[in-house]
């Protein structure tokens, strides 16, 4: 069983990498949901849109729980990569119901992107060969989104695991020499064997 003091490091710093980091930014009020559309695998051109989906949008989702956004994964590589954002029009009712369903999410293409409602507008960014930042940078842009910075304290702990990431690298890095080596070691060790047996056979 893992211990309670490692399930609580792993847990903080999980809360820390979805409430930090490239996609966390507040939405304003007139966003009213986002669509996603790009293809299962990452070649031609769905690099960018994934990574986006697995990175950015976890953040987005965790500062802006009450805007539904839908991701439509489809199989057919060749198909456009699009993001519409929805927005409610400046004189439309804040208050009024969509007019138009908002889907469920669907990873076999079941999830187009609905029309607009009345009262909201469609800004869509072509994704297909872009890069995630570039996207992000995009929709920053065209939502006028506010990005969240870290506390100090927050700060102080990323710099803390950003620190302890390097090490475990540095430690892994040598491990593996250390295992590498042995396993040479032994290799040749195997081979000084077979080759004493040879020669006491051939006497």
């Amino acid at each position: 069983m893992v211990a309670v003091g490692t399930r609580l490091h792993r847990l903080n710093s999980k809360l820390l990498t979805i409430r930090n980091g490239p996609g966390a930014a507040i939405l304003p009020p007139d966003v009213t949901r986002i669509h996603m559309e790009f293809a299962m695998r990452m070649n031609d051109g769905h690099m960018g849109p994934r990574k986006f989906w697995r990175d950015n949008l976890p953040r987005l989702k965790f500062w802006n729980p009450a805007v539904p956004m839908i991701v439509n994964r489809v199989k057919d590589q060749s198909r456009p990569a699009t993001m519409s954002i929805y927005i409610r029009d400046a004189d439309a009712n804040a208050d009024a119901p969509l007019s138009t369903p908002t889907p469920n999410s669907s990873t076999v293409g079941h999830s187009t992107a609905p029309p607009p409602a009345k009262g909201e507008r469609v800004e869509v960014i072509p994704m297909k060969d872009m890069h995630s930042d570039t996207i992000l940078a995009s929709f920053i842009s065209k939502t006028k989104a506010v990005p969240v910075l870290p506390t100090s304290q927050e700060q102080i702990q990323m710099d803390e695991l950003e620190s302890l990431r390097q090490q475990a690298e540095v430690d892994r890095a040598r491990v593996r020499k250390k295992v590498e080596a042995a396993k040479k070691e032994a290799a040749m060790m195997a081979a000084a064997r077979d080759e004493a047996a040879s020669l006491k056979a051939a006497m």
